[in-house]
Order: C-alpha cells, then sequence, then structure tokens
C-alpha cells in the first residue's frame, strides 16, 4: 500500500479537526464562521464590519452575514464609530463574551484531544513547524 503524501496527511488533520470543532459548537448552535468571528471579537475588541472581514479573511457581504445572524442571537451588537460616525462597530454583547469564552475553552479542549498523542517534544515540534509554516 503506498504511503500518503504530506500534503494528504495534513490536510486528514485538518478534516478531523474542523470536524471537532464542529461537534464541540453543537451545544450552542454556533457555525464555525459564527464561532470564529466571536474568537476575533474576543481578542480584537469592537471593530469595524471590514476590519472583522479582514480578519476572518472572507469578503465584506459574507462577514455582514455571520454578523446579522449573531446579532440574532443576541451575541453581538452594533454601535457608531465614535471616530467616524458614518461608520459602524461590532461589539461583544455580555452573553456573547460568555459565549465565546466558553467556546474557546471547548475548542481548546478539542485541540487537546486530537494533539494528546503526541509527546511534549513532538509538539513543540509540530508547533515550530506550523508557525513557520504560517509566515511562510
Amino acid at each position: 500500500m503506498e504511503e500518503e503524501s504530506l500534503h494528504e496527511v495534513f490536510w486528514a488533520v485538518s478534516r478531523r479537526m474542523r470536524e471537532q470543532t464542529r461537534r464541540e459548537m453543537e451545544p450552542w448552535g454556533i457555525a464555525p464562521s459564527q464561532g470564529r468571528a466571536l474568537s476575533v471579537l474576543l481578542t480584537g475588541g469592537p471593530m469595524r464590519l471590514s476590519a472583522l472581514a479582514e480578519r476572518l479573511r472572507i469578503a465584506p457581504r459574507s462577514a455582514t452575514e455571520v454578523v446579522d445572524d449573531l446579532q440574532d442571537r443576541g451575541l453581538v451588537e452594533r454601535h457608531p464609530d465614535p471616530a467616524d460616525r458614518r461608520a459602524t462597530l461590532v461589539a461583544l454583547t455580555d452573553h456573547g463574551r460568555a459565549t465565546g469564552t466558553s467556546i474557546k475553552s471547548a475548542r481548546a479542549a478539542a485541540g487537546e484531544r486530537v494533539f494528546a498523542s503526541l509527546d511534549p517534544t513532538d509538539r513543540a515540534t509540530l508547533s515550530r513547524i506550523l508557525r513557520k509554516l504560517t509566515t511562510a
């Protein structure tokens, strides 16, 4: 039997992590894109929709849909930008902050389970390699 190529193995791990993430977010009924938006707002604070789209690496129209869904659920709210009254900031509500924090903890636990079979040396090596690839 032929051994899988490095990129095939990498994608298999990526699919496993995406599936694990979907399962972890089921209790909140949150889509992965919404979870990522909550995470960005948790770390970055209130921001313009265009900045959120850029941080999520999605089209502004897609970011609008994500924010609309989160706003309908009471997780974010829009406020006028004090620096430019024509612009709007997206900010987490208290419920959104609590939900985002809970999801972040659940995702961290899921990641731990994915990498649990690696010893500390392998984990450190993998982390170094992946960080290097993100800046390549």
